[in-house]
């Protein structure tokens, strides 16, 4: 029992109404939209002289359309399959033809393990399996994850919330292993508990991985490609081997940090501003000119609030003015050790090369200090009688020698 390629020419597009009259029943797939994994295939025309339903009669057509996989079974067992779009016609004298499509030879091993034995078919139907990129199916961090970042040298928690894509690369196996019993139609979301379980795991394991490898927290919303490629790795076995799909695609929409990882990372930010003096001196003179804003503005007159002010500013004049003296003392120091390497870089670049003399000595001026031989001439000349300057001469373009 199996399937026969009917000739392209015979049809196109939808089955035709002469195309009808030479088969018993046309088999299409039920409708198939974005999160479906799997459907039935639906008669479009029934024989006269069917003795069941579940029986499909010898000399019927099957239609598969791009990016589908149609598989024949019969109680449940894989009888015959096709990965190849266009018309197939079931054949009870044919063996299965097993036309593999866009997968390789890897696939009938699978079929081996899940072919039917023999006898005459008794409750034969059609599934298809969507073989394009199921996108969209969404997740989320249900508890923060931790991340140790060395930038910020904490333990940090973050939560993440986005999508993600898988697509079948065995759907044989896929059938077998995932596909609910007796299921005729089945929507990625219905079969995704479990699997979006494992998916969280693996996502937990792949920011550890991330963060072993000193990446900064921040980085991880732009790492998705590299996420996804951690994240296949560690579900290779559980999807790809056993259950026939694997992930294709991450995609973080955000990325939050739980509040006690918020104020550490605030605090370092604060504390790494602070530490420039001009912030600091800044921060200072703001500080001031708020207060005597406040202090016109007060309810007991402007004279109340001066007053008041200058009680204060007497108590912390004190600090203040250190304050901004020792912000100004340092800037003064950055501006002059910022000086010194602009002047111990002009003077690096103003003083003359060195050149080694004959005789063994070094020198920087024209004439040799030990022996007063003049500094040979970079210029040299070419077999071919031209004086060069550079490596190559430019006459014939041989290197210099």
């Amino acid at each position: 029992m199996g399937i026969i390629r009917t000739a392209i020419g015979a049809a196109a597009g939808t089955v035709k109404s002469g195309f009808q009259d030479q088969f018993l029943e046309a088999i299409e797939p039920e409708e198939m939209d974005a999160q479906t994994v799997f459907t039935r295939g639906v008669m479009v025309r029934k024989g006269s002289n069917r003795p069941t339903t579940d029986v499909i009669s010898d000399g019927s057509v099957i239609h598969v359309y791009d990016n589908q996989f149609m598989i024949l079974v019969d109680g449940g067992k894989i009888i015959d399959y096709t990965a190849e779009p266009g018309y197939y016609t079931v054949s009870n004298s044919s063996a299965p033809s097993m036309f593999n499509g866009q997968f390789d030879e890897a696939l009938k091993e699978t079929f081996s393990r899940f072919k039917f034995g023999g006898t005459t078919p008794m409750s034969q139907k059609v599934f298809y399996i969507n073989l394009q990129e199921i996108k969209g199916i969404k997740f989320g961090t249900r508890n923060a994850v931790n991340y140790f970042d060395s930038f910020y040298n904490a333990e940090l928690f973050l939560r993440a919330h986005g999508t993600y894509s898988i697509k079948i690369t065995d759907p044989l196996k896929f059938y077998a292993e995932v596909v609910p019993k007796n299921a005729q139609r089945v929507e990625i979301e219905e079969i995704n508990d479990q699997y979006r379980s494992e998916f969280l795991e693996a996502l937990q394991s792949a920011i550890n991985r991330m963060s072993a490898e000193g990446m900064r927290i921040s980085f991880v919303t732009s790492k998705a490609m590299e996420l996804g490629r951690y994240m296949a790795d560690v579900l290779d076995t559980q999807w790809t081997q056993q259950r026939g799909m694997e992930i294709q695609a991450v995609g973080i929409a955000s990325i939050s940090y739980d509040e006690e990882s918020q104020k550490l990372i605030n605090m370092r930010n604060q504390g790494a501003m602070m530490s420039d003096p001009s912030v600091r001196e800044g921060f200072v003179q703001s500080s001031i000119a708020r207060g005597m804003e406040a202090a016109g503005s007060n309810a007991n007159g402007a004279a109340t609030g001066f007053m008041g002010m200058g009680m204060g500013m007497g108590a912390a004049g004190g600090f203040m003015n250190q304050a901004s003296q020792t912000n100004m003392q340092q800037m003064q120091m950055n501006q002059m050790a910022q000086q010194q390497a602009n002047m111990q870089q002009q003077m690096n670049q103003a003083q003359p090369s060195g050149w080694t003399c004959s005789c063994g000595a070094s020198n920087t001026g024209n004439f040799c200090s030990n022996c007063g031989k003049p500094k040979p001439s970079s210029d040299w000349t070419c077999s071919c009688g031209t004086v060069n300057k550079g490596n190559f001469c430019c006459n014939c373009g041989k290197p210099r020698a």
